[in-house]
């Protein structure tokens, strides 16, 4: 797999204002919200899908009393809006492949917005299945490697389960299957790993780069805009250069 790209496409997540970052709170509490009433638990033990929420969240810097207080909340009768999962895919400029998973009270709404982000920007919003094919759906943690042994590492990392193991400049990437992410991400947390990612994720199998100035702008514009919607959760692509992008 391209783990540099991958954490390049990280990066530029991760270079976001505060109010940026608040967003990004408030998508990871809507998320824990929706697995709880979903998965008709507040208990992660019993609950997979709100126990790999909880993950996330935490490697997200998202603090524990939000945290339990949000599943507090979802598991009340009758709180909040009732949201359901929808997952868009489509190609951006020049073929990149895009998948955008939402959570959404109003469908019309939603697929009229992902509908004018990918025509503004030279894309086409497709049918289901239309890209998903080129990726897999995997568990992805990412360590900064400063003051750590690979080696050490990746034993721990494969002895919590892990599936494979990359070092790539200053990080280590690890992935699972996504069954064993909440498992592994506890493993690691218990031997005091601290993580940069943490979430499961749609990787891609193969890379699309992109050289035209042009392109790169209405790409980089495309995946801003799909990730300043409210109900947006999560945008996977299989852009290599994204860091090319100012």
């Amino acid at each position: 797999m391209s783990g540099h790209s991958k954490w390049n496409n990280i990066k530029r997540k991760k270079e976001k204002t505060d109010a940026a970052k608040a967003k990004i709170f408030t998508k990871i509490g809507r998320e824990i919200a929706t697995a709880v009433k979903e998965g008709g638990s507040a208990d992660p033990s019993v609950n997979t899908r709100l126990k790999d929420c909880i993950a996330k969240a935490k490697a997200n810097n998202v603090p524990n009393d939000n945290i339990e207080r949000i599943i507090k909340k979802a598991a009340g009768e009758g709180n909040g809006a009732s949201y359901e999962t929808i997952t868009y895919e489509g190609y951006g400029p020049n073929g990149v492949a895009v998948i955008v998973e939402t959570y959404t009270d109003n469908r019309n709404r939603t697929a009229g917005d992902m509908r004018h982000y990918f025509d503004k920007n030279s894309g086409n919003l497709g049918n289901p299945g239309c890209v998903s094919f080129m990726f897999n759906k995997k568990g992805v943690i990412v360590i900064e490697a400063e003051d750590l042994d690979e080696e050490k590492v990746m034993e721990d990392a494969l002895e919590a389960g892990a599936t494979d193991f990359s070092a790539d400049e200053d990080v280590f990437e690890i992935n699972t299957d996504p069954d064993d992410f909440g498992a592994v991400c506890e493993d690691l947390t218990a031997k005091g790993y601290s993580f940069l990612e943490a979430d499961v994720a749609m990787v891609p199998d193969t890379y699309t780069a992109l050289t035209d100035p042009e392109s790169i702008k209405k790409m980089a514009r495309l995946i801003d805009m799909l990730e300043e919607n409210d109900d947006v959760q999560n945008v996977w692509h299989n852009w290599e250069n994204a860091d090319d992008a100012e």
